[in-house]
C-alpha cells in the first residue's frame, strides 16, 4: 500500500493568487502531477487547503486533485471552512488500508490558529482504538510535538499531553501524519514515529523563532509504504 501526503495548499478563489513566495495553485498542480508518477493507492490531504476560505478555492483544489488516479481524502485545518469543503467533498473520519486503519483525528478550533483535540474527541479516539487493534496511522493538522521554533510552537496543538497519555495505552498507533509546519519532519515519542512534511505552497524555516519563509526550499511531499506493520517513508521535493 502506498500512501502520499499531500498538505498545506492554502488556495486562493483567484487562481492567479500568489503566496509570499509563489503561486499557489501553479505549484498544488506541480506537486498533484509528481504524486501521480509515484502511483500511490490513496492520497491524504492533511488541512489548509484554503487560505481565503472561499468556495471557489475548494472547487479550485478539488478540479485538481481528482487528475489522480487513486482515492484521494482531505481534512480540515486552522485556515479552513469544514462545512464548506465538505459541500465539495466529504471529510472522512476513517479509512480502511487493508491491513492498516487510517484515522483522522480533527484539532482546529474555530477562530484560531492554534489546535486542540478537547476532551470530547479524545473520548472518541478512544472509542475508536478500542474498537480495533489494527496498525493504526493517526492523521491530523496540528503537530503534537514542540518543534523548537517559538512562533510555530505557539500555535500548535495545545492540549499534545492529554494526546499523548491517551495514545500511552494503544500501541497499536505506529505513526502520525501531520500538516501545519510546512516543513519535513521526522521524529519519536513514546515509540510513536511523527511525521511533517512540506506544504505545496511556501515552506517555513525550521527553528526560527519568528515567522520566516525558507526560500531556499521547495515543494514537496511525503511518501509513505506501508507492509504488514511496517513502513518506509520519505519526502520528495518538486522543481518549479
Amino acid at each position: 500500500m502506498r500512501l502520499v501526503q499531500i498538505t498545506d495548499c492554502h488556495l486562493h478563489a483567484d487562481p492567479r493568487a500568489r503566496s509570499r513566495a509563489g503561486f499557489p495553485l501553479r505549484q498544488l498542480e506541480a506537486v498533484v502531477e509528481a504524486a501521480i508518477g509515484e502511483r500511490p493507492d490513496l492520497v491524504l490531504v492533511s488541512g489548509d487547503i484554503s487560505q481565503d476560505e472561499s468556495t471557489a478555492s475548494y472547487e479550485l483544489a478539488h478540479g485538481v486533485l481528482s487528475r489522480l488516479s487513486c482515492p484521494w481524502y482531505w481534512l480540515a485545518g486552522n485556515h479552513d471552512q469544514p462545512q464548506l469543503m465538505e459541500a465539495v467533498k466529504a471529510i472522512h473520519g476513517e479509512v480502511d488500508l487493508g491491513g492498516w486503519r487510517l484515522l483522522v483525528l480533527d484539532t482546529c478550533v474555530p477562530g484560531h490558529a492554534h489546535g486542540e483535540v478537547g476532551a470530547s474527541r479524545l473520548a472518541d479516539l478512544v472509542e475508536r482504538l478500542e474498537a480495533d487493534d489494527r496498525p493504526t496511522l493517526l492523521a491530523m493538522h496540528h503537530p503534537p510535538l514542540v518543534l523548537g521554533s517559538e512562533w510555530l510552537d505557539a500555535i500548535g496543538l495545545k492540549d499534545r499531553d492529554a494526546l499523548w497519555r491517551v495514545l500511552a495505552d494503544f500501541p497499536q498507533v505506529r505513526m502520525i501524519l501531520c500538516g501545519h509546519i510546512h516543513q519535513a519532519l521526522a521524529a519519536h515519542r513514546q515509540g510513536v514515529a511523527v511525521y511533517g512534511t512540506p506544504s505545496t505552497t511556501d515552506q517555513f524555516l525550521p527553528g526560527s523563532a519568528d515567522f520566516a519563509i525558507d526560500e531556499a526550499s521547495r515543494p514537496g511531499y511525503r511518501i509513505m509504504d506501508l507492509t504488514d506493520s511496517e513502513w518506509l517513508t520519505w519526502v520528495e521535493r518538486v522543481d518549479l
